[in-house]
């Protein structure tokens, strides 16, 4: 470990979450009123973005990390330092990888888009409530708080534009 993740910070955990949770979406919308579009971009163009990048492929990714490495989401998010704690992690992976799975779909097939936002908002709102409860020990438990609940903020208002 570096000396920034011994201190409860990993930058390049910082980076993924900030690629996925806005980078990445505002440039596949750009991207995509560019050299797709001509007219106006409507809502649902821009939804299925925020739905693809931060509940999809971060979660997605973040499952199979927490399946293939549960060391870090253990020690580095919850502060906890027993082995015996990683088959809960593992278990958390396969969760998020299937919701990520559902969200990664829905760019195909639009039908499993307000699934994908409802269930990825669910789940990042009640994580953010809980990390806030708790009281982040850590920078990266700050990061993951903070990130959780402006994806749940995106995803309420995915949803709500949906059925506007």
């Amino acid at each position: 470990m570096t000396n920034n993740e011994t201190a409860g910070f990993s930058k390049p955990y910082l980076i993924i979450v900030l690629l996925l949770m806005l980078v990445l979406p505002i440039l596949s919308v750009v991207f995509d009123y560019v050299f797709h579009r001509q007219t106006f971009i409507l809502i649902p163009d821009i939804t299925q973005w925020f739905i693809f990048w931060p509940v999809g492929i971060r979660l997605f990714t973040a499952g199979c990390k927490q399946v293939l490495q549960p060391a870090f989401t253990a020690r580095e998010i919850f502060h906890l330092k027993e082995a015996e704690s990683f088959i809960i992690v593992r278990e958390l992976g396969f969760a998020n990888i299937c919701l990520g799975i559902v969200a990664i779909c829905s760019l195909f097939i639009p039908e499993w888009r307000m699934a994908a936002s409802c269930s990825g908002g669910l789940f990042f709102g009640i994580a953010g409530f809980s990390h806030s409860i708790k009281k982040p020990a850590g920078a990266n438990e700050w990061i993951a708080m903070v990130s959780d609940m402006f994806i749940f903020l995106i995803m309420v208002m995915c949803f709500v534009f949906h059925y506007l």
